[in-house]
């Protein structure tokens, strides 16, 4: 099997740029979170089928579906969602053609199985506004709105995805995962065409929509994704998906978190810019270490999450799966003895967590 051993293997490793900025943030509540969460979504991502370099790919080998026991695991440990990634080259092989067959019974499968589990599931297509194409035999990545991937290609990807899952009403919409290396205006323009057609099928489902710069809420005004306010939905059923990693870059590389407030500091102007225009949220991925200090910064970044429910409707953790290695440092972990990451996250997922310091 190949395993992703960092979460932007398929991005060529590229980095998004720390934009932290400002004074210091005490925080009102000093670490502490509601015992009870508001938050509609509190999840986890759930990976595996978005692994491996070689597209389609062999699957068991490549890449996997997670099981029927992973995602009881994600059940056990509390949390109520779970963001499903994988990759469009899969699910549809042929630019405009038809679905694998094969591919859409595995993803059905696991889609029934988490929602009889209990939890909810984030489609999320973990493809970078680009994909490999047939035509190259699967050589390049081509950005979505190139000559080899045109935009009516997601387009139609989406309205074939969502026409297929009316018969899950509970199920959510990840409408791409980080576009790196194209413009705000032209990622507006494909999301709104992709929008136009899900809902042109009939889809009421709610939709995550990212920016592009790989959706950092650290530098969403700086990448130009203020341009995100022309979301056109004609159901008003769209929230903007934001990603914040806690490490000196923001790139989700590194355990070691910069401070205990970092990711409070780091959502704070995004979370500014969406309520001064009546925009929802979802923070899609965060994740620290598994020691004192992560800990503490999951918790207060969750803190400012839960205790603004005007902007966000929930959050998911990376990562969970079958074929993260014992050592990866953002590893969830629900069999044996979870860790300290783990523990943190479901603690909070319960709405367990009270109190941790006062300052």
């Amino acid at each position: 099997m190949v395993v992703k051993l960092t979460r932007r293997a398929f991005a060529g490793g590229g980095l998004a740029i720390a934009a932290s900025g400002g004074m210091p943030r005490v925080p009102a509540f000093a670490g502490c979170v509601p015992e009870r969460s508001r938050l509609a979504l509190r999840g986890v991502s759930l990976s595996g089928a978005e692994f491996g370099e070689r597209m389609p790919g062999v699957y068991g080998q490549d890449y996997i579906y997670p099981g029927a026991d992973d995602i009881s695991a994600v059940a056990r440990l509390g949390f109520n969602s779970v963001r499903l990634p994988f990759r469009w080259e899969r699910l549809a092989p042929e630019l405009s053609g038809d679905f694998s067959g094969e591919e859409w019974r595995r993803l059905a499968e696991t889609v029934d199985f988490a929602e009889r589990a209990g939890l909810r599931v984030i489609l999320d297509v973990h493809n970078y506004a680009g994909r490999k194409v047939v035509a190259d035999g699967y050589s390049a990545e081509h950005k979505i709105g190139s000559r080899m991937v045109p935009a009516a290609a997601f387009v139609d990807f989406w309205g074939g995805l969502a026409t297929r899952c009316n018969a899950w009403p509970n199920l959510v919409f990840g409408l791409m995962n980080e576009p790196f290396g194209i413009a705000p205006e032209a990622w507006l323009s494909i999301a709104n065409g992709a929008i136009a057609r899900i809902r042109a099928v009939g889809s009421r489902h709610l939709i995550l929509v990212p920016g592009i710069a790989y959706t950092g809420a650290h530098s969403w005004h700086a990448s130009g994704n203020g341009a995100m306010a022309g979301i056109i939905d004609p159901q008003d059923n769209f929230a903007i998906e934001v990603h914040q990693y806690l490490d000196a870059d923001s790139s989700g590389t590194r355990a070691q978190v910069v401070s205990t407030t970092i990711g409070a500091e780091r959502i704070e102007a995004f979370q500014e810019w969406a309520r001064g225009r009546g925009l929802r949220a979802y923070l899609g991925e965060f994740a620290a270490g598994s020691d004192a200090l992560g800990r503490s910064a999951i918790i207060d970044l969750v803190a400012e999450i839960e205790r603004n429910p005007d902007v966000w409707i929930g959050w998911a953790a990376w990562a969970a799966g079958p074929w993260w290695p014992s050592d990866y440092i953002f590893r969830i972990d629900g069999s044996g003895v979870p860790n300290l990451y783990t523990r943190t996250l479901s603690e909070l997922a319960r709405g367990k967590v009270k109190c941790e310091t006062s300052r």
